[in-house]
């Protein structure tokens, strides 16, 4: 092998080391990433579930309010 080709395959395994490192930060990056995003929408629906449970009551009483109501239609002229 000759000094330029082995400069050469040198020069290509420094490079191919450094893609590597970079892929592999991007991966971990990409990982962490979706991790946050899992926990974030867990935490976006649980506190949706969370409130729904805590005013269902308050919601359930409106609801009866509301079914109980007379028709005032009955009352409007026409």
């Amino acid at each position: 092998m000759n000094p330029e080709e082995r400069e050469l395959l040198t020069t290509t395994y420094k490079l191919t080391s450094e893609n590597n490192e970079i892929l592999h930060s991007l991966r971990r990056a990409q990982r962490w990433q979706a991790f946050w995003s899992f926990v974030r929408w867990a935490l976006v629906i649980g506190s949706a579930l969370g409130a729904y449970y805590y005013l269902q009551p308050y919601l359930d009483k409106l609801l009866d309010l509301y079914q109980n109501l007379p028709d005032f239609n009955l009352l409007l002229p026409r």
